[in-house]
């Protein structure tokens, strides 16, 4: 590992220094599309802005992908996989742990907003620095409450906890064009249609439509990203047509999938 990149690993991953340690991908240090890493962690809790491209995120309670726009919250020692398409631009912010007590203690992604990005990117010049001057802790304070307030976006598709029923939404996430019915579902996991419909809502707080509905949506995020047409995307993911999947996408994002990519790409 070269050094400077020892050396900022070995910040992140330690307790010590700022509470915030902020930092911008852009121009040269863009990170290309990457295949999933292996499970691991870091000692500091992570929050990622997305500007362009898309980042996929795997928990042990789930999976989401993150689209531009929008901000992925990880706690500390939250055990993770990553998978990138497109070229990712963006910035990020390490948090201490001890600072990290007031946010959510589970994964989420958030709404983002204009002072959030300016506040990280005058916060990247003092990645480095170990003692911060009076206005420079006021900044990172101001940074911490517009994290702290953000509002949550309903991109996460928890999994369930029992075994039958994450057999259903493993299949589901890996094939997410199966069209098969509830009922027939339940009889593949060995549940009734009404103990599946059931126990489904109990432990992920969606129906199963409505889970099935939102594992497709973080599907048709990673392929649209990294180029599908719009009717490929369709196909992929089971939909009678074009319109069935652009309406889908609408509800979720209020633009159709033409129109939110290239507001992205615009920034």
């Amino acid at each position: 590992m070269p050094e400077t990149a020892e050396r900022i690993h070995h910040r992140i991953e330690s307790a010590d220094g700022p509470p915030l340690i902020a930092y911008v991908m852009d121009g040269t240090a863009a990170v290309p599309p990457m295949e999933e890493t292996a499970w691991h962690s870091h000692l500091r809790g992570q929050f990622f802005y997305v500007e362009s491209g898309l980042v996929s995120v795997r928990t042990r309670a789930g999976a989401w992908a993150l689209p531009p726009q929008r901000v992925g919250w990880l706690p500390p020692g939250e055990l993770h996989t990553v998978s990138i398409s497109g070229g990712l631009r963006g910035w990020g912010v390490f948090v201490a742990p001890q600072a990290a007590a007031c946010l959510p203690a589970y994964t989420c992604a958030l709404g983002a907003n204009p002072l959030m990005r300016e506040l990280v990117h005058r916060a990247a010049g003092w990645m480095m620095q170990d003692a911060l001057d009076e206005a420079q802790q006021r900044i990172l304070a101001v940074l911490m409450d517009e994290l702290r307030r953000a509002p949550q976006q309903p991109l996460h598709v928890n999994l369930p906890r029992d075994r039958r029923l994450q057999r259903v939404a493993l299949a589901v996430l890996e094939q997410p064009h199966d069209e098969r019915s509830l009922d027939e579902w339940a009889g593949w996991a060995g549940l009734s249609p009404r103990s599946l419909s059931r126990l489904f809502r109990r432990e992920t707080g969606a129906s199963f439509a409505q889970w099935r509905q939102q594992a497709r949506l973080g599907r048709a995020l990673e392929l649209l990203a990294d180029g599908a047409a719009v009717g490929q995307v369709a196909d992929a993911l089971g939909y009678a047509s074009v319109s069935a999947f652009v309406a889908m996408f609408r509800r979720a994002f209020g633009q159709s999938p033409g129109r939110y990519f290239a507001r992205a790409a615009g920034g």
